[in-house]
């Protein structure tokens, strides 16, 4: 039996624009599981991006031809993973209440330690921190995924 070899995590940062449609969310999640390898909080994470996006891509005037995405992420290992999606805003639709629709700001706001939303030059951006709750003592190694 091998024993894991660890390797440093260290702070990464992105920042990348997707065309506006909800097509483009499976490629986001891809693009922020990569940055966040090693990462304890991954999938909590990928979630949240994954949801913003969403909504990014669907109910903003991104979703119009032409329209764009941005989405950055910020990861200080030991502290907090940062993720914001800028969109070209728009008014905020609230459509009747559906059962299997319209959960996604009830869930970045059951996972994030904090979040909220700026008006920006593009429109506006939606933004929430999530502590980086280390598996190790002090959470800058991580176990080698490939030992």
């Amino acid at each position: 039996m091998s024993t894991p070899t660890l390797t440093l995590v260290r702070p990464r940062a992105s920042a990348t624009t997707y065309p506006g449609g909800p097509e483009q969310v499976h490629q986001v999640r891809a693009d922020v599981r990569r940055l966040l390898r090693g990462c304890p909080v991954a999938d909590d994470v990928i979630l949240c991006v994954s949801e913003l996006a969403t909504n990014a891509a669907v109910h903003s005037d991104s979703r119009r031809s032409g329209g764009t995405f941005t989405v950055r992420t910020k990861s200080c290992p030991g502290a907090d993973v940062r993720i914001e999606v800028e969109d070209a805003g728009g008014p905020w639709v609230t459509s009747a209440p559906d059962p299997t629709h319209g959960r996604g700001l009830d869930i970045v706001r059951a996972l994030a330690d904090d979040w909220g939303i700026t008006t920006t030059p593009a429109g506006r951006a939606i933004w929430a921190r999530i502590t980086w709750r280390a598996s190790g003592a002090i959470g800058l190694a991580q176990p080698d995924e490939a030992a």
